[in-house]
């Protein structure tokens, strides 16, 4: 069997697309106790950013970059 760590890997280097439907797969595989109100918040929120990404109307930036912009938020 694989370590999480060889499958992270893998999974890294796989299009970003296939890492997005990966990605949504293993988080409807979760059981949620949410609120389904609150449920149905996030996933219109989710929606909304994905196509602000996907008309061009915001630019995403790198997980580096949103990792320093937090760090700097902590400091």
């Amino acid at each position: 069997m694989r370590s999480i760590e060889q499958l992270t890997e893998e999974i890294l280097s796989l299009p970003s697309a296939s890492r997005v439907l990966l990605a949504e797969k293993i988080i409807e595989s979760l059981e949620f106790d949410t609120d389904p109100t609150i449920q149905a918040a996030w996933t219109t929120e989710a929606k909304r950013r994905r196509d602000e990404i996907r008309s061009g109307s915001i630019q995403p930036i790198s997980k580096d970059e949103a990792l320093a912009q937090v760090r700097r938020l902590l400091e």
